[in-house]
């Protein structure tokens, strides 16, 4: 096991780092989701069945990797604004998600906010500076899921 911390690393350490660009994001992509009309988390749903097609929530809270609850009632108020519709799955437990014209216009727009975002938190990165960094992303990424499968969380 590794030492102790000294108190209050986790103040600067990768983690608040980490969190802290995250709430930068957020932020800073606030007022475009707004002028979409959508809430935290509902436009990367709408990108997911747009390249996906129709996917159940299930399907989609697994690539999230987050609660299947939270992604249903997410759907739930994306179908009451007119972003998607959902037919019978495949059994009577789930149902089949798909995008209307207006979810797939959102999902379109918020590829181009993500894209401007992007150029803005990578402003002054080289090219080989934005591999290196989202490849240690991925690698953090794959660290923290096999550290949580094998029950060290």
């Amino acid at each position: 096991m590794p030492d102790r911390p000294r108190r209050g690393s986790s103040l600067t350490d990768f983690h608040m780092r980490l969190m802290r660009a995250f709430h930068a994001q957020r932020t800073y992509l606030k007022p475009r989701v707004d002028e979409l009309g959508l809430g935290p988390g509902q436009a990367k749903l709408l990108v997911y069945l747009a390249i996906h097609g129709a996917s159940s929530q299930r399907e989609v809270a697994d690539f999230f990797e987050c609660d299947p609850g939270a992604v249903s009632r997410m759907f739930d108020s994306l179908a009451r604004a007119g972003f998607v519709s959902s037919a019978p799955g495949r059994d009577r437990r789930t149902k089949a998600l798909t995008l209307t014209e207006r979810g797939l216009a959102a999902a379109d727009a918020w590829d181009v906010t993500c894209a401007a975002e992007q150029e803005v938190m990578l402003a002054g990165f080289s090219p080989d500076e934005r591999t290196a960094f989202a490849d240690y992303l991925a690698r953090a990424h794959a660290n923290l899921r096999a550290a949580a499968e094998r029950g060290e969380a």
